[in-house]
């Protein structure tokens, strides 16, 4: 059996927490992230017999039965996940019936999973329908981002027309646009099906006050999606209270739309 600290999808799922941390977006111990693993890939590191322990799940994932999930910790900080990973992390299947997490590897010290393990979830469950590519999940924080919600109107349309005029890349990155979702308690169930819900028609779901889900093939194109959405944030965040003089037209929108090639969300723009 291979030493599971040097699998390639461990490395890159810990890269991609320093990284959240270093960009202040996860502070303290906030923000979590998942990625959906092909049994190929995790077969050569654990013993995919031995469970250590199993964990409720809170909701029904039987759709998720029989999968692997690489998942930060509740309580724990981004910012001590590399160079302990098995504490910070663990790796877990779907049981058959869908209501538990068997552990495979990690959460060391007796931890879990992060609490919003359900949103998590329910958004992979989401996503899958719409493109079984879809492979990760990652929720963060930030800070320009969290803060346009506190000065725009919370409305998916305006938000997503606002962050497209922002900056060229950011149709073409998102086409799909931003859902946004008001202030709701986090960590429950009902938080969690409402971004699920969303979910299907963007990769990016705005929790408004709080921070943002994004979804994603890979660490990295989840990670990028992320990164757009708060440089334009912060782009809108610096303009606000100025006197504009210049914008993206829609005509513009929609002429980089067609010369990247991307399908664009009806309704932002039309």
């Amino acid at each position: 059996m291979k030493d599971m600290l040097t699998a390639p999808f461990l490395k890159a799922f810990s890269k991609t927490t320093s990284n959240m941390y270093r960009l202040g977006w996860d502070e303290r111990n906030g923000g979590n992230l998942s990625l959906l693993l092909d049994e190929e890939e995790i077969a050569p590191y654990v013993d995919l017999n031995a469970v250590k322990r199993r964990f409720e799940l809170g909701f029904d994932a039987k759709e998720l039965h029989g999968k692997y999930f690489i998942v930060t910790g509740t309580q724990k900080y981004f910012k001590n996940v590399e160079g302990n990973e098995e504490t910070n992390l663990g790796l877990f299947r779907i049981s058959e019936d869908g209501r538990k997490g068997e552990l495979l590897w990690g959460y060391l010290d007796g931890g879990r999973p992060t609490s919003e393990l359900p949103a998590h979830l329910m958004s992979h469950i989401s996503r899958l329908r719409v493109d079984p590519e879809n492979r990760v999940v990652m929720h963060t924080h930030p800070t320009n981002l969290v803060a346009m919600t506190y000065v725009h109107e919370l409305e998916t349309r305006q938000f997503t027309h606002t962050l497209w005029q922002m900056s060229t890349e950011c149709i073409v990155v998102f086409p799909d646009g931003v859902e946004v979702l008001p202030w709701m308690l986090c960590g429950t169930n009902e938080i969690g099906e409402a971004t699920a819900d969303r979910m299907r028609n963007a990769r990016v779901v705005v929790w408004s006050m709080h921070g943002i889900y994004g979804a994603g093939k890979t660490l990295d194109e989840a990670f990028g999606l992320v990164e757009t959405v708060e440089k334009a944030a912060a782009i809108y965040m610096l303009t606000a209270n100025l006197n504009k003089i210049n914008t993206i037209k829609d005509e513009e929108l929609k002429v980089l739309a067609n010369y990247f090639g991307v399908k664009y969300r009806s309704g932002i723009i039309d």
